[in-house]
């Protein structure tokens, strides 16, 4: 099962959800400011893959939504891009919000 970290005042984790939940994809949601369990988890996975995370700690980033966990075919999944993600399973015709953002460490965009 897939697990998407991501915060609810997140646009991108927003439209993540929006478009798992239009496609009945099945996915445990760890919403990354709910508790300091939750936070550090992240963080864990975070530290865990350097090169994933590199641009995106360069840019200020957050690096959310993130993708995480082991397919049916015991492959395992870690990514920032969730409409590529989506995109190779057969996915499209997204649902998006009409507001821009994205979320960066110094809380602008979220």
């Amino acid at each position: 099962m897939v697990k998407i970290y991501g915060n609810k005042k997140c646009i991108d984790c927003r439209e993540c959800v929006a478009n798992f939940d239009k496609f009945g994809l099945v996915y445990e949601y760890v919403d990354i400011f709910e508790s300091i369990a939750n936070l550090k988890a992240f963080l864990r996975e975070r530290d865990a893959r350097v090169e994933l995370f590199s641009q995106v700690k360069a840019f200020g980033g957050v690096g959310i939504p993130l993708l995480v966990g082991e397919l049916a075919t015991g492959d395992e999944v870690a990514t920032l891009d969730w409409e590529g993600y989506l995109r190779e399973r057969g996915y499209g015709d997204f649902v998006y919000e009409t507001s821009a953002g994205a979320c960066s460490l110094d809380g602008k965009g979220c």
